[in-house]
């Protein structure tokens, strides 16, 4: 559902020194956990490792019963399974079907197919104006020059302006990895993102004593770059290198580049992401035949934007008795539902972030960090149940290393989206083991084709929680989070063989060659995995776990 607010609208050995208690359960009842119980407790405690912290807890989606709990209480922090408590939230505020409007507006009049005044490149938080679901960045772009030329315009007197006041800054959250900043996965958070926030700078050398050749991908991304550097016709004696201090500062090309060497490429995150759209925009717009009088640029932060001051849910603006606004062109997003397979497929922090943004925008009137989180641990108390104490968010991706979950609070949230109209949606969206284009892991075990979980990582943290079936088809939700720990891929070798066992579990503790043969997943499909093959897997598991 969408919620409305006034403005625009978007649309044993080891067992036995670990220490992580085993959890009371009812198994004078069940005793054949036991097996499983004692084994996934030497697993978490087989690397040996002081001072890390874990929490694991996995039940029964169709019985309910608690199958293995360890510390599952513990708030740590989730890494990348914040993108699950994100994820739900989206599908329930936005809805699956819900898709991002970017608007192209105008404030001037079309006389002659001359536009005398401004366009006006509005965004609500779409993340996919890129090529990674489009064929390219810039093809919403070129249908908007097909709009303008349909209308007969060939000349546009004013400027383009980039327009992200849908969303308030901060657009990088302050408990961020200052060192990351540059890099894809920490891009600048905006209503009016284009090719993810990022720029691909290519340089090529020249003759010997020249500047080097400078562009960017796309063309006309109006990145400004001081370029120091020199080509040389032998081996270079200083690396070539781009520089900048602080994702906002300026940059500089040093250094020298050897002549007929290929081109050198960087990819860096822009420094104001409406600026970059709207160059690009103009950009495409002249490529496509139509006249560009103006520059292109954004509003500054003293600037008022005459569309989201507009108290209205549509733009049709009445701006104190100037001229009115006037929508040229509207383009879509995919829906939310294959956006979200993006966000946690690849992980990606943007989708996420921009998600969290627009859930605050929606549940608040403000579209910020604060405003999500806020929006977020509401979702999470209000609608799924989580204990106030078992969560603290800070952003949408679990970038930030404040970030605090329980294991328990992934369950309750599982457990709670089974239950709703979106569930498919949500499942399909996670990652599949032994997928090696989605979670490449377990490949070739029980777990293969079987499991779904989302991953997490940032630096001494790893995250697994999911859902996976026991031998005899039982759906069990699990969650998986490691603290402090030395070496998270060590850990996630842990996490595969808890995976593993998993779905190896049966309520009669000794399946058949036969159910082991076949593992049924509810709509994805039936996996072979012969017992060898299963076996070997596991003991290289067991292996990598110990290591």
């Amino acid at each position: 559902m969408i919620r409305l607010q006034p403005g625009l609208v978007l649309a044993l050995g080891a067992a036995l020194t670990l220490q992580i208690p085993l959890e009371a359960q009812d198994t004078a009842t069940s005793p054949n956990l036991f097996p499983l119980q004692n084994e996934i407790a030497r697993l978490v405690g087989s690397p040996g490792w002081r001072g890390a912290e874990w929490g694991v807890l996995a039940i029964s989606l169709e019985r309910g019963d608690t199958l293995v709990a360890l510390s599952s209480e513990a708030r740590l922090a989730p890494a990348s399974n914040q993108k699950l408590f994100t994820s739900a939230a989206a599908l329930y505020h936005l809805g699956p079907e819900f898709r991002f409007p970017t608007y192209m507006l105008t404030d001037g009049t079309v006389r002659d197919g001359i536009l005398d005044g401004n366009l006006i490149l509005y965004g609500t938080g779409d993340p996919a104006i890129s090529d990674r679901i489009l064929s390219g960045p810039t093809e919403p772009f070129r249908e908007f020059a097909r709009a303008l030329a349909r209308l007969g315009i060939h000349t546009v007197t004013g400027d383009v302006i980039g327009d992200a006041s849908f969303f308030e800054g901060p657009s990088r959250h302050p408990s961020w990895n200052a060192r990351d900043l540059d890099d894809w996965y920490a891009a600048p958070v905006s209503a009016l993102t284009f090719s993810e926030n990022v720029v691909t700078l290519q340089v090529r050398g020249g003759e010997p004593g020249t500047t080097p050749q400078l562009a960017t991908d796309p063309p006309g991304a109006g990145i400004l770059v001081t370029n120091s550097a020199t080509t040389v016709s032998g081996r270079p004696s200083s690396p070539v290198l781009l520089v900048r201090d602080g994702p906002e500062g300026a940059i500089e090309l040093r250094g020298e580049v050897r002549s007929g060497a290929g081109e050198l490429w960087r990819v860096l995150t822009v420094a104001d992401p409406a600026a970059y759209a709207a160059s690009v925009l103009r950009h495409v717009l002249a490529e496509e035949g139509i006249r560009m009088e103006g520059s292109a640029r954004a509003l500054g932060p003293e600037e008022t934007s005459p569309v989201t001051r507009a108290n209205v849910v549509a733009p049709a603006f009445d701006r104190g008795g100037a001229a009115p606004l006037r929508t040229l062109a509207v383009h879509y997003s995919p829906p939310v539902r294959e956006l979200l397979q993006v966000m946690n497929k690849v992980s990606h922090n943007l989708y996420s972030e921009l998600f969290l943004f627009a859930v605050g925008r929606i549940t608040t009137g403000t579209g910020s960090f604060a405003s999500g989180a806020q929006a977020l641990t509401d979702y999470l108390i209000n609608v799924v149940g989580v204990a106030p104490g078992d969560i603290y968010i800070e952003d949408g991706s679990g970038l930030s290393r404040f970030n605090r979950a329980t294991a328990s609070s992934f369950i309750s949230l599982l457990t709670h989206v089974s239950e709703t109209s979106y569930a498919d949606d949500f499942w399909a969206s996670l990652p599949e083991a032994g997928n090696r284009r989605e979670l490449g892991r377990m490949y070739q075990s029980l777990a293969a084709g079987n499991l779904r979980a989302k991953t997490g990582t940032i630096s001494r943290v790893s995250a697994l929680s999911g859902v996976v079936r026991g031998v005899g088809g039982e759906p069990i939700l699990f969650s998986i989070l490691s603290n402090n720990v030395p070496s998270t891929s060590t850990a996630k070798s842990v996490e595969d063989r808890i995976g593993i066992e998993l779905a190896s579990f049966s309520r009669s503790w000794g399946p058949s060659e036969g159910e082991l043969a076949r593992v049924e997943y509810g709509d994805y499909g039936p996996r072979m995995n012969p017992v060898s093959e299963v076996s070997e897997a596991l003991d290289a598991s067991v292996d990598a776990a110990r290591r």
